[in-house]
């Protein structure tokens, strides 16, 4: 019986239950309790939303902090990631739903604001380059308080600076950009999402995300009437790529604040899953790699559209490697993970039908799952 062979930990994190570095340490020490001579080489991914930072400092990226404005306007400590000139920014350090005091959510008036002084705290740190990982957040005021933050000025009617949020951006008058910080005209900025939503209607930003963050119906229709007044005014300040990115992928993305950094920033839209494992260095980690396992809480049709796992697996597929793959909740018929690239899924409802339960022990039934695994696939009699 022997159980070498190059194992490569490419999992997203288990929303709710654990992190990306968590899944990978739990799921190493189940693999090795079943086949001791595996080495296994973790890499943990994510796809731009929370946990981006983590998989980027798990991968060799200095964490940094600062003191920025959170979503409701109470003070947080966001991180963000940097190795040389290069930043991975998360906007859901700064305006995510976690960082909602008591988890009181506020639809109408979450702001941006703290994203923009975290991409300061970015520049000020030397980056020229930004992946800028948008998801999470608890805002729907498409990245107005994120310029305001860069030194954009958007003014009401007496030329006051409109309040924070997105329900007061129908009091829009006038957007000056010219006085954006000049650093982010010499900086690259990748927006890295894995949503292609526009910007407004009913595929937009307040209609297919605004539920989560507690809008109501009413709340939907006023947000997104601001939204598509934000950028009737931006065009006016900045011309037609405002126009042209209300309807581009990725400008939905977080609140609409895609569209504040296509628009504001200059940023180029891509895949955040694409986008990560080229920063995370996945593909020499790939070549080294004789099984790759990802995954993450929930294998669904939502894992289809850019979500890591997917991105990991058609990576795999390209450099014809096996794939499996682990996860709290299985919802995907074989044939579509086939279809994905993933030869099999492991989850933990296999071993504990009840959801409740599964993530309250997840990691100790995953190295269950480890185990299982390695057995499957590692262990030759």
């Amino acid at each position: 019986m022997t159980d070498s062979g190059r194992v490569l930990i490419a999992a997203d994190k288990f929303k709710g239950s654990l992190t990306a570095v968590q899944v990978a340490d739990h799921l190493s020490a189940g693999i090795r309790r079943t086949a001791p001579g595996a080495r296994i080489e973790a890499l943990p991914v994510a796809d731009g939303g929370d946990g981006t930072v983590d998989a980027a400092v798990a991968a060799g990226f200095e964490r940094r902090e600062a003191i920025v404005t959170g979503p409701s306007g109470a003070p947080v400590a966001a991180a963000f990631a940097l190795r040389d000139i290069t930043a991975v920014v998360e906007m859901a350090e700064a305006s995510g739903l976690q960082r909602l005091p008591g988890g009181v959510l506020v639809p109408l008036t979450a702001t941006t604001y703290g994203t923009g002084e975290l991409l300061r705290a970015a520049l000020d740190a030397g980056a020229r380059t930004i992946v800028f990982g948008v998801g999470g957040s608890a805002t729907t005021d498409g990245g107005a308080g994120m310029l305001t933050a860069l030194g954009a000025r958007l003014l009401d009617a007496d030329g006051e600076q409109v309040a924070e949020g997105g329900a007061p951006l129908r009091e829009l008058v006038t957007a000056d950009l010219s006085g954006l910080d000049p650093r982010i005209a010499v900086t690259r900025i990748v927006l890295a999402s894995d949503v292609d939503n526009p910007l407004t209607g009913e595929k937009g930003a307040a209609a297919v995300y605004g539920p989560q963050k507690g809008a109501s119906p009413d709340d939907v229709m006023v947000l997104d009437a601001a939204l598509a007044h934000f950028a009737q005014v931006l065009e006016r300040a900045a011309g037609s790529r405002a126009a042209e990115a209300v309807g581009a992928p990725g400008a939905g993305a977080a609140g609409g604040i895609g569209f504040g950094a296509l628009v504001g920033l200059g940023a180029s839209f891509r895949p955040g899953i694409e986008v990560l494992l080229e920063v995370l260095g996945f593909a020499e980690a790939l070549e080294r790699a004789d099984l790759v396992i990802t995954g993450e809480g929930s294998l669904d049709e939502q894992t289809l559209h850019g979500k890591a796992p997917a991105g990991v697996a058609a990576a795999a597929r390209d450099r014809r490697k096996r794939v499996v793959a682990v996860c709290g909740r299985l919802a995907l018929a074989r044939r579509a993970l086939y279809g994905a690239g993933i030869e099999r899924a492991y989850a933990l409802t296999d071993l504990e039908p009840d959801p409740a339960v599964c993530m309250k022990n997840a990691g100790p039934l995953l190295e269950r799952l480890g185990e299982r695994l390695a057995a499957e696939q590692l262990v030759r009699r």
